[in-house]
C-alpha cells in the first residue's frame, strides 16, 4: 500500500524540497554529508532507483497514482508520496511537472577519477560546460555511443540537476561520473596520462588531425575533452593534449553546439579498432 499524502497546506515543511529550495540548497542539504536531489518522470526516476539511489519523497499530480505512478510506488510503499492535481501542483513548485512526478532523492557519494576510469577504454572530460541541457544531452550521447566514463570539471553544471538528469533520460544514472577533485590543468590530466589515456582535445584549430584518424581509432585509451559553450576549450588543455581534432565542416558552419559535436565524436572515436 503506497503512503499518500493529499496536501491540505502549502506550508507545510515538507514541501520545502520541492516548492522552497533551490538546487544548491538541496545538494548542501545535509552538509557536510551528500545532499538531496530531484529527479523528475517516471524513467528518470526507475533509473535512478535502479541504481540505488535512496527515496525522500514524491510529489505527484494525483491522476497519477493509479497511472504511471503507480508500479514506481509500489516499490517504495514506506515513502511519502504526497499528491494534489495539476494547478495546485503548478502552482506550488512554479512549473509545470514533466509527467506529472517528482522524487526528492538522497546523492551518494562521489567516487573517484580512479575508480570511474579503472576498466574505461573511452572516456568524455568536460572542461566547464554550464548549460544542464547540454549536459544532459552529453550524457545521454556519451551512453548511447560507446563511452564508458564521464569525467566534469567543478566549472560544470551538476548531471544530477533536475534538469540536466531529465534531459539525459536517466542515463546519468547508468554511466559511472565524477568531477575532477583538484585543478584539472595542474594534475588532472596527468592523473588521466597514468591511467594509460591519451587525450583528444575537441577544438575549432587547423593544426589538428582528422576525427577517422586510423591512429586515433587504433588508441587502446581515449579521454574525449570537450569544452564550455562559446569559447571552447581552454588553450592550456589543448597544449596538453596529445592529439587536436576538428570536425569537417561544410557550408561554411565553424561548429556544432557542445552536445551535438559529442554525439559526433562518441560514434566516431568510440569505435576502437583492434
Amino acid at each position: 500500500m503506497a503512503n499518500i499524502i493529499e496536501i491540505k497546506d502549502f506550508s507545510a515543511p515538507e514541501l520545502d524540497l520541492y516548492a522552497r529550495l533551490n538546487e544548491n540548497q538541496l545538494l548542501r542539504y545535509y552538509e557536510p554529508q551528500t545532499g538531496l536531489f530531484i529527479a523528475e518522470s517516471p524513467n528518470v526516476i526507475t533509473r535512478a532507483l535502479q541504481a540505488g539511489y535512496e527515496p525522500i519523497s514524491f510529489l505527484l499530480e494525483k491522476k497519477h497514482v493509479e497511472t504511471q505512478a503507480k508500479d514506481l510506488l509500489a516499490k517504495c510503499p514506506d515513502v511519502p508520496a504526497y499528491v494534489a492535481e495539476f494547478d495546485v501542483l503548478t502552482k506550488l513548485t512554479g512549473f509545470a511537472l514533466t509527467r506529472g512526478i517528482l522524487c526528492a532523492m538522497r546523492r551518494k557519494s562521489l567516487p573517484s577519477i580512479e575508480s570511474v576510469c579503472a576498466n574505461a577504454h573511452r572516456i568524455a572530460v568536460l572542461e566547464n560546460v554550464m548549460n544542464p541541457t547540454n549536459v544532459g544531452a552529453i550524457f545521454r550521447s556519451a551512453a548511447g555511443l560507446g563511452m564508458d566514463a564521464v569525467l566534469l570539471t567543478h566549472g560544470c553544471s551538476d548531471p544530477l540537476y533536475r534538469r540536466a538528469s531529465r534531459v539525459s533520460m536517466g542515463t546519468v544514472f547508468q554511466i559511472p561520473w565524477t568531477f575532477i577533485d583538484g585543478d584539472w590543468s595542474k594534475d588532472g590530466m596527468d592523473r588521466l596520462k597514468a591511467m594509460g589515456f591519451r587525450s583528444v582535445a575537441m577544438a575549432l584549430k587547423k593544426d589538428s588531425v582528422s576525427i577517422d584518424d586510423p591512429q586515433l581509432m587504433r588508441e587502446d585509451k581515449l579521454a574525449l575533452v570537450l569544452g564550455t559553450e562559446g569559447d571552447g576549450l581552454a588553450k592550456e588543455t589543448i597544449a596538453n593534449c596529445d592529439y587536436t581534432v576538428m570536425i569537417p565542416m561544410y557550408h561554411e558552419v565553424d561548429s556544432l553546439n557542445v552536445a551535438s559535436a559529442s554525439a559526433v565524436a562518441f560514434w566516431q572515436l568510440g569505435r576502437r579498432k583492434q
